[in-house]
């Protein structure tokens, strides 16, 4: 009998099951939050400038505010005042007068031009132009910055540190953002055992949910840890309904969704109601993921090896993320490179192989895979900064040809 596991036309393309598990959704509700809390969220909506900036002409320069007639070389004018940052000069300058003006200092009315204080002499209250040009100097314009209005932040924008100071010169003390998705995380396996414990005959230690919540953590969602549930339905039951009971957005399972005996996450699945889209992708690592819904919330199920486990939350789950964060670059950056040495033909698999990308001496970037792709290895997936791409039935290529990567996280 043939092995449908291994049929070709039983597996969904990777593009088509990342599809079927962002078909349909939404971002999250929109909350405000202080500035300090906004970095690294996501904008629910586009925000305007509540101010102009800046909201009257600005010195560029520590120097005198004179008349443009006035800006010539030997000039003698009479020093009325002063304008510092916050401390505007309250009067208009006439010919022959100045102001002496400071960096941040509001232009005076009547003056056109900022002689630096370099090019004058002074002597008690007055100045003489050593050197001058008759043509508006060091003056920050009304607005050159922004206008009350404008839009200079997006919705789905990830808000970055230079954003947070943008908003803030834009007069916003808080940011409406997107929710956070509620992400649980359990594995399945009586073989696994916490780090620092002492591992039995056939037991190891459980690693996934680590590097998985750092994923979640690091593309703005909230990991919760739901722990270990042992080969039982029961077990396993009991844990898809504690994910309910936080109101989970997204569950992730690690383990137990091949087809042996003691895999029991598809049926428990199934027993709780979950609507199962798909189970077998034609990928590797990660052939086994499977993907479901109940209700609102998204269920994925993950392979047990951990490079398997890794890549397919990193494939699949980051954009699944993103897309409830609202965020405008939900899908992952494909950016070309060279290979570093051959590599032979693909299968009908999409395949993301572990490799390291460096700049040769010429500029180039050049890919080479890590030297072992087993998905049960942990030391090759940190040494990797990159996932290689090789599309089903790809050929056999040769060094120095084209191939495409995704930078994996720092």
């Amino acid at each position: 009998m043939k092995n449908k596991t291994n049929d070709p036309r039983s597996l969904m393309p990777v593009a088509e099951a990342l599809n079927s598990i962002l078909d349909g959704v939404q971002a999250l509700p929109e909350e405000n939050v202080a500035l300090d809390d906004a970095f690294h969220r996501t904008l629910a909506r586009d925000i305007a400038a509540l101010r102009t900036q800046p909201p009257a002409p600005m010195s560029a320069m520590d120097g005198y505010a004179i008349h443009i007639e006035d800006a010539f070389r030997g000039a003698r004018l009479c020093v009325i005042g002063e304008s510092a940052a916050g401390r505007p000069f309250g009067k208009p300058v006439g010919k022959g007068e100045a102001v002496r003006i400071f960096t941040g200092g509001v232009v005076p009315d009547g003056a056109d031009t900022i002689v630096i204080q370099e090019d004058v002499q002074r002597e008690h209250n007055f100045i003489t132009l050593s050197e001058a040009d008759p043509l508006p100097r060091h003056i920050r314009k009304v607005g050159i910055d922004f206008h009350e209005g404008d839009v200079l932040l997006k919705h789905g924008t990830k808000l970055g540190d230079r954003d947070l100071s943008l908003a803030a010169s834009m007069n916003h003390p808080t940011l409406p953002v997107h929710r956070k998705p509620k992400v649980a995380i359990f594995a399945t396996g009586d073989e696994l055992m916490m780090p620092g414990a002492r591992p039995g005959p056939g037991q190891i230690i459980y690693s996934n949910a680590y590097a998985i919540r750092a994923i979640v953590r690091n593309n703005g969602a909230e990991p919760i840890d739901l722990g270990i549930a042992r080969d039982t339905m029961d077990d396993t039951r009991a844990a898809i309904r504690r994910a309910e009971t936080v109101e989970a957005d997204v569950l992730i399972t690690t383990g137990g969704v091949s087809v042996g005996e003691h895999d029991l996450v598809k049926p428990s699945f199934e027993a709780e109601g979950i609507d199962i889209r798909f189970w077998k992708i034609a990928l590797r690592p990660g052939k086994p993921m499977m993907f479901g819904r109940k209700g609102a919330m998204r269920v994925i199920g993950l392979p047990g090896n951990p490079s398997s486990s890794y890549v397919c939350a990193f494939l699949f789950v980051v954009p699944l993320i993103r897309a409830l964060l609202g965020r405008i670059d939900v899908a992952h950056h494909i950016e070309p490179a060279i290979l570093g040495h051959s590599l032979p033909a693909n299968d009908h698999r999409q395949e993301y192989l572990r490799a390291r990308i460096s700049i040769n001496d010429n500029g180039v970037a050049v890919v080479t895979t890590v030297s072992h792709q087993d998905s049960s290895l942990v030391g090759n997936l940190s040494e990797a900064n990159v996932l290689l791409i090789r599309r089903p039935h790809a050929p056999a290529t040769q060094a120095g040809m084209r191939c495409e990567v995704i930078r994996l996280p720092d």
